[in-house]
């Protein structure tokens, strides 16, 4: 692999044009094609970011190194069957694949062939995480809050997210932040959920509770009138309250008379970005990606099981 690594973007919807737009800005990469099912789609992209446009998947996996696999969910598995035959360093999005065995499997054949598998789980770039990482490496109970409107329709097809339940679509980021935190095996699991809008759940509500004593409880809503992505950590005599949107945080401990409050320094930035960067070095070196496979794959497991709970103990 030479000094530049060339990458590609399969599937340029409305999250794969960001893609193509961050690899484009990256000294390190070189965008070399985008694919995606609609070839005027593919057209305009590739223009807007001075690449090609392939109508053929196949072709640009040929003159690829790495690329990021934007397409729908249930098409991950096989998409990165047939980019991994083509032996491509792969950033899938999350979740990593529709079923816990598909993810399995496309982990196994990732570890044969040698190749990257990143998952993305994009608030662990998110700057308040390495101060979650530093400083709250013990938690003994979570609170994780996300909320947000209902996407708006597109023609001719549902909402963007609403084909999956949202503990697959939103909640599933801090399940897998949750279970990087707090590194113990789960005790118990207590699932409640509501479908409004959409064919699957559009409200879940979710109690963590961990061999190791701590507890997690977390709200996925995507029928709100707010937009909230908040996490709350404590740990001891100290608390972290942290706003993953506004990439802001205080940390709150007892003090002798009365609780103690700082803010906590963060260095805002651009997350999808660091996310790209991140996947760009791990293909460059073949190091271990910021988050594994077996991570998403996890992340993957323990939200189709509180899928189960909500969907076979609906009261």
């Amino acid at each position: 692999m030479g000094c530049r690594v060339k990458v590609a973007v399969f599937g340029v919807g409305s999250l794969g044009q960001w893609h193509a737009a961050k690899y484009d800005a990256m000294e390190e990469a070189e965008l070399v094609g985008v694919f995606d099912v609609d070839p005027a789609r593919a057209a305009e992209i590739a223009a807007k970011y001075n690449t090609r446009a392939f109508s053929d998947m196949e072709a640009l996996a040929e003159v690829a190194d790495a690329a990021s696999l934007v397409v729908p969910t249930h098409l991950h598995y096989d998409t990165f069957l047939t980019l991994a035959a083509h032996n491509l360093h792969l950033l899938v999005e999350k979740p990593i694949a529709t079923t816990t065995e598909e993810a399995e499997e496309m982990v196994a054949v990732a570890r044969q062939k040698g190749l990257v598998l990143q998952v993305g789980h994009i608030e662990r770039f998110n700057p308040v995480m390495r101060f979650l990482e530093d400083h709250m490496r013990t938690p003994t109970f979570i609170e994780a809050i996300r909320m947000c409107a209902y996407p708006p329709p597109r023609p001719g097809a549902a909402p963007r997210g609403t084909e999956v339940s949202v503990v697959l679509d939103m909640m599933i980021h801090d399940l897998e932040l949750i279970l990087h935190l707090v590194r113990s095996p789960l005790a118990e699991i207590r699932a409640f959920g509501v479908s409004v809008l959409s064919p699957s759940e559009d409200v879940a509500d979710v109690r963590l509770r961990f061999e190791n004593g701590c507890v997690a409880n977390l709200t996925a809503n995507r029928i709100s009138t707010q937009q909230m992505r908040t996490i709350t950590v404590f740990q001891g005599d100290s608390y972290a309250a942290l706003d993953y949107g506004t990439q802001t945080g205080t940390l709150h401990r007892k003090g002798p008379d009365s609780m103690q409050v700082v803010d906590i320094p963060t260095e805002k930035g651009d997350q999808l970005a660091h996310e790209l960067r991140a996947f760009v070095h791990s293909a460059a070196t073949r190091g271990e990606p910021v988050v594994t496979g077996e991570q998403g794959s996890q992340a993957l497991k323990l939200a189709v099981d509180i899928c189960h709970i909500i969907q076979t103990n609906p009261s």
